[in-house]
């Protein structure tokens, strides 16, 4: 087994500042939809990068759900700068665009079908370093080995995984998440809670990342409504919180609530936090005789384990915690709310039993399992 993480973590209110830290001639910085701008962060990263004697070119505008297409135009873009840094930051969407742009770049005949061969990426860095500065408290992509993008001529989202991926340098500042919107809150919070939970019991689970995910589920129980609130103490900690979760989840995989998800966040656009959530709690409940020791555990973090209680009524309350705390941050509990029918279902599930996550799940599932668990949740 591996455990791989960046080489530097720089966390704490102020922590942008380190950029100066970084040694190069050129960096490119690559960004969303311009709240980073907006807010000041983009001015900022770019100074310290200038201030470390870089020259420094932006790379804005990656779309949520970020597209083939957007990743090799950006690869065009960093072809021609030829950067040694590629610095991404905001929320998941920039810092998985500027990873597969990170491989065009070293491998310009690399097609993204090559990308997509799991683990099969060639040795990078003969180019560049990744920095990875995060601004939403959810999908820790900063740390992670992967990558999500979207072909939307196929209407597929493709994980790109690979320890090559994970950042060098991830900058973890809370004052970034700070200007994240309600709604945004509760979706990415929700999202780091489904990957701490799914890697706690993937059937990869080992030593080194169970300790980061079950304190990942204490500090969520603990924070989130209050983040989603808008106590920004409690957000700064959500921040520390999805990054952890973020870490076990990158060595040890996740599971089916994933698997599950992609496709309804591919096909009909639904926030990725969003189809986590609502489905989170159904999985919990299929996937609990296989891993009942696990849900006591999650039981306690979440601070519902009463002394007493069997192994089943443990894993209940579990259960009945998360949906407790979806409802408590707005989320919607059902697909048929979203516009979801009984007709899509077919083939949300062929999608889901062929996606990379789903080998992780703790109970092994077929599509006909994958169907019904979707039928539960319309």
């Amino acid at each position: 087994m591996r455990f791989t993480l960046p080489r530097d973590l720089y966390h704490g209110k102020g922590a942008l500042e380190n950029l100066k830290t970084l040694k190069g001639k050129k960096a490119i910085i690559v960004v969303g939809g311009g709240s980073m701008k907006r807010n000041g962060f983009l001015q900022k990263a770019e100074a310290y990068l200038k201030e470390a004697g870089m020259e420094v070119k932006l790379l804005e505008g990656v779309e949520p759900d970020p597209s083939v297409t957007t990743v090799m135009n950006g690869a065009k873009v960093m072809l021609e700068f030829e950067p040694d840094w590629i610095v991404a930051m905001g929320g998941g969407s920039p810092i998985d665009a500027a990873k597969a742009m990170w491989i065009k770049y070293e491998y310009p005949d690399c097609t993204f079908e090559d990308m997509c061969k799991v683990f099969g990426i060639p040795e990078l860095r003969k180019k560049a370093h990744f920095c990875a500065i995060s601004s939403t408290s959810g999908t820790a992509t900063e740390v992670t080995a992967f990558s999500i993008i979207t072909d939307y001529d196929k209407g597929i989202k493709y994980p790109i995984a690979d320890f090559e991926i994970t950042p060098d340098v991830a900058i973890v500042d809370p004052d970034l998440a700070e200007t994240m919107p309600q709604k945004l809150t509760a979706h990415t919070g929700m999202d780091a809670l489904t990957h701490a939970i799914e890697a706690y019991v993937s059937t990869a689970n080992c030593a080194y990342t169970d300790p980061l995910a079950i304190h990942a589920i204490e500090m969520i129980q603990k924070d989130l409504v209050d983040s989603y609130n808008g106590d920004m103490g409690a957000r700064d900690r959500m921040h520390d919180a999805q990054c952890l979760a973020g870490m076990a989840f990158s060595n040890v995989g996740l599971g089916v609530v994933h698997g599950m998800a992609h496709p309804l966040g591919a096909i009909f656009d639904i926030p990725h936090g969003v189809a986590n959530a609502l489905l989170l709690p159904i999985i919990m409940e299929f996937n609990a005789p296989a891993a009942l020791d696990k849900y006591v555990e999650i039981a306690k973090a979440m601070k519902v384990y009463k002394e007493g209680m069997s192994q089943e009524e443990a894993a209940r309350a579990a259960v009945d915690a998360v949906r407790a705390l979806s409802v408590r941050v707005g989320i919607p509990q059902h697909l048929s709310e979203l516009g979801i029918k009984e007709s899509d279902l077919d083939k949300l599930a062929t999608a889901a039993i062929a996606d990379v996550c789903t080998p992780g799940n703790p109970r092994e599932v077929t599509k006909e399992i994958i169907l019904d668990l979707y039928k539960k949740a319309l």
